[in-house]
């Protein structure tokens, strides 16, 4: 099964020599799961050819906010109604779940009690408390009216959503390691997000988060249309 990476961001120049870049980073997070991969940089205005060029789509996380004006989004948009409507499967991670709702439908804003850093429980209902890591201070504010609410965080309502077996999106970043959040923490987020959830943020950098589960959630959703 080919997944589409549709790359919506770029890493910080700051850890572009040490560090895989996103698609790179899904592709390890999936590996063992029988995926192959194209990456899109849709973030450099390149986009599919066609809906039908892979047997999923998987959208990235982006330094952007999805209702930032740039020439990209709004073909973004349609490419996610154009999946959704012929039926062609599409996840989105953190940026990805946040264009995904606004495309659909929803609404993104920066939250207004700041950024959410780190490690963090999310609550999955019947399938309990998975652990993950978060970097987002946007969020969705407002599901799209066909989106069900799969997952909430401490402070994101909306933070698993799944679209019937058309689309399935998660706020926190599964394929985030322990180390590169660590250089998110010292080379990006110095300045931007308050010294003390950063603080919190390496606290928890030695804490085991659900990678695996997530990554067979994303992995039973490209193949049979659920994540459970």
């Amino acid at each position: 099964m080919k997944i589409g990476i549709l790359q919506t961001g770029h890493l910080p120049d700051t850890l572009l020599d040490s560090y895989p870049e996103y698609p790179a980073m899904f592709e390890r997070l999936l590996d063992g799961h029988g995926f192959s991969f194209d990456t899109y940089p849709v973030v450099d205005m390149v986009l599919p050819g066609s809906i039908h060029a892979a047997d999923g789509w998987l959208i990235t996380g982006s330094r952007h906010g999805a209702y930032e004006d740039h020439a990209w989004i709004a073909p973004l948009e349609q490419f996610i109604r154009d999946a959704y409507g012929a039926d062609v499967p599409v996840v989105g991670i953190c940026f990805g779940h946040q264009i995904m709702a606004q495309a659909l439908g929803g609404r993104v804003e920066k939250y207004d009690g700041g950024w959410t850093v780190g490690r963090q429980p999310y609550d999955f209902g019947a399938l309990g408390t998975v652990h993950a890591n978060a970097w987002h201070q946007d969020q969705v504010v407002a599901k799209p009216a066909d989106a069900e609410v799969v997952a909430t965080g401490p402070h994101s309502p909306f933070a698993g959503l799944v679209y019937d077996r058309h689309a399935f999106s998660l706020q926190p970043h599964p394929e985030f390691d322990a180390d590169f959040l660590g250089a998110l923490i010292d080379f990006r987020g110095q300045g931007v997000v308050p010294p003390e959830r950063l603080q919190q943020a390496r606290d928890g950098l030695d804490r085991p988060v659900d990678k695996a589960r997530l990554a067979e959630m994303i992995a039973r959703f490209f193949k049979e249309r659920r994540y459970a």
